[in-house]
């Protein structure tokens, strides 16, 4: 039985030691595949548009010999394989192409309004983080064993409505209220500090809704806990029952949920950049849709679509951390 016990032992200690390299491989797998599927997607989608993008991008009265030589500076007359692979040499070494509306390099403008998107986009996440947090808590502690229910009730209603609302009609209303209405804050451009609060808020409200009702029903499970009892039973502080020993286990729902949340608002900045005229991806792309500006709306799609994929591989390696558990189940 020694013997036995001591060759399962080393087996699952070599198990143990095979997991995090299997799991690691299999999520940067995954990522390069879905990688190459976006640029694929990305590359496609200027010849799958109907017409000309370069006769659309010029107007109507550009000459024909304008038109063929734009053409052939884009490569646009060269075999659909060709263009493919040279769009798979530019994008691994950051060449983009040129716009068509500017005539400046693509990645130069990435480079100049891709902070003003991120800013906005890390900003709200953790606005949503800081609100829903202590939030949540709060409404599990006062509703826990049935008490609060009007409380509870209020709480639910009041989150359900808050996620509903399109975070670009919210912008529209904010801005009448607080910028047209009262004048408090500036209403578009990015200005200083002031000018990023209508659009966080309008970027985050909705998510911390969302996220606030999961941390209440996770602190809900973790109070009802064995240990939480054990702690109460010590009595210790109720501060330190609820922040040393409730919380932390019930964050992993919650961080998870989060980072899938921060996906959410990068693509979600692209309708709030434009109702506060905000100088990130999310105006360009949107304008470079209307100018049929295609070389800029492919890397604007590239970059977002690219993020959001960076953005879930880095929650599935935290969360793996967090729960080792989950290198199991995914393998």
């Amino acid at each position: 039985m020694t013997s036995a016990a001591a060759l399962s032992t080393g087996t699952e200690r070599r198990a143990r030691d095979h997991r995090w390299p299997r799991f690691i491989a299999r999520r940067t797998g995954r990522l390069l595949v879905s990688l190459w599927v976006l640029v694929t997607a990305a590359f496609l989608m200027i010849h799958l548009i109907p017409g000309d993008p370069v006769r659309a991008a010029l107007g109507p009265t550009a000459s024909a010999e304008l038109v063929a030589a734009k053409r052939a500076s884009l490569g646009l007359d060269d075999p659909l394989i060709v263009q493919y692979f040279d769009y798979l040499k530019g994008v691994l070494t950051g060449d983009f192409g040129t716009s068509i509306q500017t005539g400046l390099p693509v990645a130069q403008t990435i480079a100049q309004r891709l902070p003003a998107t991120l800013s906005l986009a890390v900003l709200a996440f953790v606005f949503a983080v800081i609100v829903s947090v202590p939030v949540g808590v709060a409404i599990a502690v006062a509703t826990r064993r049935g008490r609060g229910r009007k409380l509870e009730l209020g709480f639910a209603s009041g989150s359900i409505f808050l996620s509903a609302i399109p975070d670009f009609l919210l912008g529209v209303a904010l801005v009448s209220v607080f910028g047209v209405a009262l004048g408090w804050l500036p209403i578009a451009g990015r200005s200083g500090p002031e000018s990023y609060i209508l659009p966080v808020i309008a970027l985050a409200l909705g998510p911390a809704a969302v996220l606030a009702r999961i941390v209440r029903v996770e602190m809900l499970a973790v109070l009802g806990a064995d240990f939480v009892r054990t702690a109460r039973a010590k009595r210790l502080p109720a501060w330190r029952v609820y922040l040393s020993h409730a919380l932390p286990n019930a964050v992993t729902a919650t961080l998870t949920l989060a980072g899938l949340l921060l996906s959410s608002l990068v693509v979600g900045t692209v309708l709030v950049e434009n109702v506060f005229a905000w100088p990130g991806l999310g105006s360009t792309i949107v304008s470079s849709i209307q100018t049929k500006d295609y070389p800029m709306a492919q890397a604007t799609v590239l970059v977002y679509g690219a993020g959001v994929l960076i953005i879930n591989t880095i929650v599935d390696a935290t969360l793996a951390i967090l729960d080792p558990r989950t290198t199991v189940a995914d393998s």
